[in-house]
């Protein structure tokens, strides 16, 4: 049997009415300024190299989680707006106000992108991890981390936004609703490993293209594997339906068991083309024979990708 037996022990305590509580609260997140640092030069260099320059002034992060990380460096590199959308709502404003002081370090000494050394399991990987300057030149990070600019992202971690129009921060949960942003309103959309929990991908990926603009661009990290529900990365696809309800049991995500392939078409089906792609692969591929999911012969050995997408007709 390829579950371990804590997956479907937790899963099933979901139906007992006095556990159900405990079924979608948030862990604390065990990550700190300089993962979440790595991750979003990671996405920036990644989809420079892909797209060349790039406007990202309004920025939008699927599952941000316990910790706005991705959404601060977003706003220490320039940015004006950034929306942070949970399915559950998760932030700690404590935890942000810390993150923002280390962070605001990193980007004024120019910090090195942390590499595989200190993140070995972290993407999209890079053929250089110097700090990109030729994205984020000295203008642009002396404009952007100005002494005022700063203390007004201070201002709105404590909840206190009248004082800081200049810049936006945002948190919305839950985020499944076209309309919870005004169409066509952000440049950059971001992820990381957060679309293989998502049910309903076709209407995210619709969500999405409303909130773009239309020379708006995204980029996403999708994560295939169990997720450590089963003792092979690709034990998920081997459960049959009736015994995945019972792992999954009542919380509000888990992890959906799409392949790679079902996510290039739904993107496909919702108007986007994806401009690249890197694929990350398993040294040993799920045996065709086991798999109950439905998937392409190409997917038995995908463990994960890295996509930068765009609104069709706009590359």
């Amino acid at each position: 049997m390829q579950l371990k037996i804590r997956s479907v022990v937790k899963g099933a305590a979901t139906f007992v009415p006095t556990l159900q509580r405990f079924a979608n609260s948030a862990a604390g997140s065990p990550v700190g300024a300089r993962y979440f640092y790595s991750v979003w030069l990671r996405h920036l260099a990644s989809v420079h190299e892909a797209c060349g320059p790039f406007r990202f002034d309004s920025v939008a992060e699927l599952g941000p989680g316990d910790a706005l990380g991705l959404g601060l460096c977003a706003l220490l590199s320039g940015a004006r707006r950034y929306v942070g959308l949970d399915l559950v709502p998760f932030t700690s404003r404590p935890k942000n106000r810390v993150l923002l002081d280390t962070l605001v370090d990193l980007f004024r000494t120019r910090s090195p992108i942390p590499d595989d050394t200190e993140f070995p399991g972290v993407y999209p990987k890079l053929r250089n991890y110097a700090f990109p300057r030729h994205i984020l030149t000295d203008e642009k990070l002396n404009l952007a981390l100005a002494p005022e600019r700063v203390t007004m992202l201070q201002t709105l971690l404590l909840g206190e936004p009248g004082s800081a129009q200049a810049l936006e921060l945002e948190y919305i949960a839950p985020w499944n609703n076209s309309t919870n942003i005004k169409a066509g309103t952000i440049d950059w959309l971001v992820s990381q490993a957060v679309l293989e929990h998502v049910d309903d991908i076709e209407g995210a990926y619709a969500a999405m293209r409303a909130w773009l603009k239309t020379d708006g661009i995204m980029s996403h990290r999708i994560d295939y594997s169990c997720h450590g529900i089963t003792r092979d990365w690709f034990g998920h696809w081997t459960v049959s339906p009736t015994l995945w309800r019972v792992v999954r049991g009542k919380r509000a995500y888990l992890v959906n068991r799409l392949p790679h392939s079902a996510h290039i078409a739904a993107l496909s089906r919702q108007g986007f083309d994806v401009v690249a792609e890197a694929i990350t692969r398993a040294e040993r591929p799920a045996p065709e024979g086991l798999i109950r999911i439905s998937h392409q012969p190409s997917d038995l050995s995908v463990t994960g990708a890295f996509v930068v997408a765009r609104p069709r007709g706009n590359a």
